[in-house]
């Protein structure tokens, strides 16, 4: 019978891919962690990696090891960690993986006074233009915002977030309003790259009416603050999160266009790899998340 120890020591393995990535992690040499990994094959009488020059390839019963063992390692953990929770406050190392604008703009600063609050709660926060496609056991929680496409990550609402379709008062004198969706096909458009989207596709609904529309792009970036800043220069329309033009419009610097047509919204998300036995720190995170976006997030305050 195998221990928590041994699943940890396989579940090492295949995080970073190679024998030599896992001594790496684990301060061994790759022969140590070879003999061991032929150690805990002949202790449970099967195969659990077939090892050739150029990979790694998880067999049946290896992959089956690394999936029912991850759950059970997490439970583990959680329970470990709500005994020690009984003699003090949160403990433990947080990983949040976050949008670039959301996470610089609203993320960081709830993240900073939740580990003011929790000091022995250490918080690694990343931000990324594709936390989607980086969405592994690194982080314990991916913070998302818009339509949640294919996953096997759990949701938590956060906040509600729309999309508006914006643009310079400069450009509307320059080009005039749309008056439909498929007006914007004519128009300069900017788009924002992420999450490998189609971003050029745009979709929109009035009551029982839905159009979409291909929209031309001269320009486009990965960075959302960049979109939004050629935007306000007149440079071309974007089609962006509330959060992110919700001062603009209120200053005036951009103004929406097409208010009787909705855009998909794009709430933000919370996503965990389960949604039971999760360890403490990681709901009350997302509880102190959801307060602080609560009864109104910021950007509709």
């Amino acid at each position: 019978m195998t221990d928590s120890a041994d699943i940890r020591f396989l579940l090492t393995i295949q995080q970073n891919g190679t024998l030599i990535g896992a001594a790496r992690k684990l301060g061994l040499t790759p022969s140590a962690v070879s003999q061991r990994l032929q150690q805990l094959e002949k202790k449970l009488g099967s195969r659990l990696i077939d090892r050739t020059a150029r990979k790694l390839m998880f067999t049946e019963e290896g992959k089956l090891l690394c999936l029912r063992g991850a759950e059970l390692i997490q439970q583990l953990d959680a329970l470990l960690e709500d005994l020690r929770i009984q003699h003090g406050g949160l403990v433990g190392t947080l990983k949040v993986n976050a949008p670039f604008g959301f996470g610089r703009r609203y993320l960081a600063p709830v993240i900073a006074d939740f580990q003011q609050e929790n000091p022995d709660v250490d918080v690694a926060l990343t931000l990324s233009d594709r936390p989607l496609t980086e969405a592994d056991d690194r982080f314990d929680i991916v913070v998302h915002i818009g339509e949640l496409r294919m996953s096997n990550l759990v949701g938590h609402t956060i906040a509600p977030n729309g999309r508006f379709v914006c643009a310079s008062p400069a450009f509307v004198k320059r080009f005039g309003q749309p008056e439909t969706p498929d007006d914007l096909a004519r128009l300069p458009c900017i788009v924002l790259r992420e999450n490998n989207e189609d971003v050029t596709s745009w979709h929109f609904s009035k009551g029982k009416t839905s159009r979409s529309v291909r929209v031309t792009s001269k320009l486009s970036c990965n960075d959302g603050d960049v979109i939004r800043r050629w935007a306000c220069e007149g440079r071309g329309i974007i089609l962006r999160s509330e959060w992110d033009v919700a001062d603009d419009l209120r200053q005036g610097t951009l103004v929406r266009l097409l208010p009787t047509w909705k855009a998909p919204d794009a709430n933000v998300v919370a996503l965990t790899h389960n949604r039971s036995g999760l360890p403490r720190r990681t709901r009350d995170f997302m509880q102190y998340m959801q307060q602080r976006f609560r009864p109104l997030p910021p950007w509709r305050a």
